[in-house]
C-alpha cells in the first residue's frame, strides 16, 4: 500500500482511493479460509478488513500532506448477499470514505472464468446481468457509486451486444441511482481490456446525463503498478465533452465535486 501511494505521488496524483474487493458468495472470509480456492499457493479470500484499514491509516500518517489517501471497498454484491454487505458497511462505519457497488457474479457464478456465461445465449447473459443489478440497487443503499456499470461487456463471449436491447433496463437502474442520491464510476480499464471505450460506455454516460445524473467518479481500477492513473485525462476530456462539469470525491461517505477544468 505504501508503494502504491508513493507511485501515485511520483505520477503527480493528488488523491487516490484504495478499494479492496469483497465478494460474498464466492470468497470466504480472510480469517476462515476453509473452502477457498487457491491461486499461486494462496487462498483467495475477502480482504482482512481491519488490518487493511489500519495499514492504510499508517500509510496516511507517514505520507502526510504529500497525497490524500481515501479508504474504500469494492463490494461484489448479489441479491443473495445484500444483507451481509449491509452489515459489513455498518460495522466498519466511518472508517470508510467510499464504497463501490459492483456485480461480479450472479447466483455465485463468476464472469471472469465463464461459469455464468456457460450455456446461456447472448441475450440471456446480458439481460440476467442487468436484471440482477437492478434488483440489487432496488434493495441496497450502502454504496457511493456503481462500479463499471456495463462490466458484462468485458466478459461477453459473443462480442458487442446492442445497447438498444438493454437501454430500458439500464435506464431503470440509473433512475434508481439518481433517486437514491448515488453516483456512477467511469472505469478507465475498458481501454486496457481492448473495449475501445470506458466502462460504462459513452452511450450509458449520455443516458445518465440525460436522466439528470451528475455524480461521477473516475478510477483506473489498477491491479498492477503500470495501471495506476491510466487514461484519467482521457476520461476527464470525455466527461467535459458530454457536459459534465465535475468529478466527485468522497470523504467519510460524503460526496464533493471537483470542477473539471
Amino acid at each position: 500500500m505504501r508503494q502504491v501511494a508513493l507511485d501515485a505521488v511520483r505520477l503527480n496524483l493528488d488523491e487516490i482511493c484504495f478499494t479492496e474487493h469483497v465478494d460474498y458468495g464466492v470468497k470466504t472470509e480472510w480469517n476462515q479460509p476453509e473452502g477457498a480456492r487457491f491461486e499461486d499457493g494462496r487462498p483467495v479470500t475477502n480482504c482482512p478488513y481491519v488490518p487493511y484499514l489500519d495499514e492504510l491509516e499508517r500509510t496516511r500518517e507517514e505520507l502526510g500532506d504529500r497525497i490524500t489517501l481515501r479508504a474504500g471497498l469494492e463490494l461484489g454484491v448479489q441479491t443473495s448477499t445484500v444483507g451481509r454487505n449491509h452489515a459489513l458497511v455498518r460495522t466498519l462505519g466511518d472508517r470508510l470514505d467510499f464504497v463501490i457497488c459492483s456485480i461480479h457474479q450472479v447466483g455465485d457464478l463468476e464472469f471472469w472464468n465463464g461459469d455464468f456465461q456457460r450455456g446461456r445465449s447472448q441475450e440471456e447473459i446480458n439481460c440476467a446481468y442487468y436484471e440482477e443489478l437492478l434488483s440489487v440497487v432496488e434493495c441496497f443503499r450502502d454504496y457511493s457509486v456503481l462500479g463499471h456499470l456495463d462490466l458484462i461487456r468485458r466478459y461477453d463471449p459473443f462480442g458487442d451486444y446492442p445497447f438498444e436491447c438493454v437501454r430500458d433496463l439500464v435506464a431503470e437502474i440509473l433512475r434508481r441511482v439518481i433517486d437514491d442520491g448515488k453516483g456512477i464510476e467511469v472505469n478507465t480499464s475498458g481501454m486496457r481490456y481492448g473495449l475501445g471505450d470506458f466502462q460504462p460506455s459513452r452511450q450509458v454516460l449520455e443516458l445518465y446525463r440525460d436522466l439528470g445524473g451528475t455524480v461521477v467518479t473516475v478510477g483506473s481500477d489498477s491491479h498492477r503498478p503500470e495501471h495506476l492513473g491510466s487514461y484519467l485525462r482521457l476520461a476527464y476530456r470525455e466527461l467535459r465533452e458530454l457536459g459534465f462539469s465535475s468529478v466527485w470525491t468522497f470523504e467519510r461517505g460524503e460526496a464533493s465535486p471537483r470542477r473539471l477544468s
